[in-house]
């Protein structure tokens, strides 16, 4: 099985790594039992869910954001910034080895598409008209996201972290 190295939460609450872990894949069959049809269209599918309905774009608590189809920790709250458009928005991931890019020319546009590095979900877009200090904006679907509580960091552990 192929690894990748990533960063991952300890029982603890640390983000540690990177380690190599084993890549999650799965058939589309296996997924669609997993995810909801919204989560799939998106997540899968490499769908857009529609701007300013997503249910963690006005989230404000403190915490991590992580892939929902792996559980992958993919960004914290402290770098999530409001964009204006209609998506939640990040300047950097919590690890630069937890996001894939992907170069997308799909819909007469030429863009880059976010993944997650464990097990290609589709996150969304990032752009380069961010805030500093990167001047990226990371443009993520709710429908790929899960969200966890800063006090619940540890509830994130992985296994291979202990």
């Amino acid at each position: 099985m192929k690894q990748v190295p990533l960063k991952v939460f300890d029982r603890q609450g640390v983000l540690v790594g990177p380690l190599d872990l084993p890549r999650v894949e799965k058939t589309a069959q296996e997924w669609q039992k997993q995810l909801t049809p919204e989560q799939f269209a998106v997540a899968r599918a490499h769908g857009t869910e529609r701007p300013f309905c997503g249910t963690l774009l006005d989230n404000k608590r403190a915490g991590v954001y992580s892939c929902v189809c792996c559980g992958l920790p993919l960004f914290a709250s402290n770098a999530k910034f409001e964009s204006g458009t209609g998506w939640p928005s990040f300047f950097q991931p919590i690890a630069d080895e937890n996001v894939a890019t992907k170069r997308d020319v799909g819909h007469g546009m030429v863009r880059v598409e976010i993944l997650c590095a464990r097990c290609d979900c589709h996150l969304g877009h990032v752009f380069p008209d961010g805030p500093a200090p990167t001047r990226q904006r990371h443009c993520v679907n709710s429908e790929s996201l899960t969200f966890t509580d800063v006090d619940q960091l540890a509830s994130l552990a992985d296994p291979a972290a202990s």
